[in-house]
């Protein structure tokens, strides 16, 4: 089908096109065999021409604002059904940008980041709130924010930046998202991030690797040359 052509065969020839070729991905079934083939997505704009989750699904799937003030975003939506299902990972990992892993490749990318990120020094804001969100199992991020005291003002910011530090290290993800419901049972909203670790939510054997965090790098490269030969190495290594 047409959403299964990589990354490769859709680069367009900058010279000749502004724009990457769209997938018109449009469902979150379509989207989540594909996050399986390239083993990497981001969900939004990643600087990298056509490598996103917003830029393979079809216009249709695009956000739009209706005359009411009400709005859909059927990308949006996809998430928590996409994470829900275990075949992927998600957080933000790309540059501190939220995106999908494909389980296949998370113990590489978890190997390599692990080495980047040691573990947090004892009693630092950063053990205090994995030891919370170990202690509960599952939080959303205000609860989590509570839990450890972040409650004054400002502090909203200066928590989200410990949090993102720490998925960017691999030791915190996305279980699910939570939203509000209104009178009538319905859902609305932006919704909350449901945070875990990833040993809690797919247990530790799927977190190890057997090969060392130098050669899940080379790994990673090689494979994310393959699929974007558009980016720039520079590029690249961000995303590593």
């Amino acid at each position: 089908m047409k959403y299964f052509v990589s990354l490769q065969q859709l680069y367009v020839d900058i010279e000749k096109s502004d724009e990457m070729e769209r997938l018109n991905i449009y469902s979150g079934a379509q989207l989540s065999e594909y996050i399986q083939r390239i083993g990497f997505l981001p969900l939004l704009s990643s600087g990298i021409r056509g490598f996103s989750a917003e830029e393979v699904v079809d216009d249709d799937c695009m956000y739009v604002v209706f005359p009411d003030g009400g709005w859909d975003w059927p990308l949006w939506k996809w998430k928590g059904p996409i994470v829900s299902e275990g075949t992927c990972v998600y957080g933000k990992f790309f540059n501190k940008k939220a995106g999908f892993i494909s389980r296949q490749w998370w113990p590489d990318f978890y190997n390599y980041r692990r080495s980047k990120y040691p573990v947090p020094a004892e009693g630092s804001i950063d053990d205090i709130i994995l030891t919370t969100l170990r202690e509960h199992g599952s939080l959303i991020t205000r609860e989590l924010r509570a839990a450890c005291g972040f409650t004054g003002p400002n502090m909203r910011s200066k928590f989200d930046g410990f949090v993102t530090r720490l998925q960017m290290g691999c030791y915190i993800v996305t279980e699910d998202f939570v939203y509000p419901r209104d009178k009538h049972n319905r859902e609305y909203g932006w919704g909350w991030s449901l945070l875990t670790t990833p040993e809690q939510l797919y247990g530790k054997s799927a977190c190890q690797c057997s090969r060392s965090p130098e050669e899940s790098y080379h790994r990673l490269l090689a494979h994310f040359k393959t699929i974007l030969p558009q980016a720039t190495e520079s590029q690249l290594l961000k995303l590593i």
